[in-house]
């Protein structure tokens, strides 16, 4: 039983295609300044976060392979309604497509 618990720890994810994998920036602040607490379900999803893991890229009508524009440490702004959540040790992450990302923050 203790080796699947190891597994699950060291388990790695590796995107596939132009498939990227982002940690949505947590939001702090739950608090509005007139001091209503806001429930999860009245925030606004995160349109920022940081590049875990990045897929190899995505092959073109010619079967030429085209490299990601993003790699992993970036910090990106994507598309709010974009992507796929996945839950890993539970923490809440995001699976998107290259298309997906809107900028790179520098």
């Amino acid at each position: 039983m203790s080796k699947n618990l190891t597994k699950e720890k060291n388990m790695k994810v590796k995107p596939l295609s132009d498939y990227i994998l982002i940690e949505p920036k947590t939001q702090k602040d739950s608090t509005t300044p007139s001091g209503i607490v806001l429930p999860d379900t009245a925030k606004e999803k995160p349109q920022e976060g940081k590049v875990i893991a990045v897929g190899p890229g995505r092959y073109d009508d010619k079967g030429n392979l085209i490299k990601m524009s993003v790699k992993t440490g970036d910090i990106v702004y994507y598309k709010k309604w974009g992507g796929n959540e996945i839950k890993l040790d539970n923490k809440e992450y995001l699976l998107v497509k290259e298309e997906d990302i809107l900028a790179i923050i520098e």
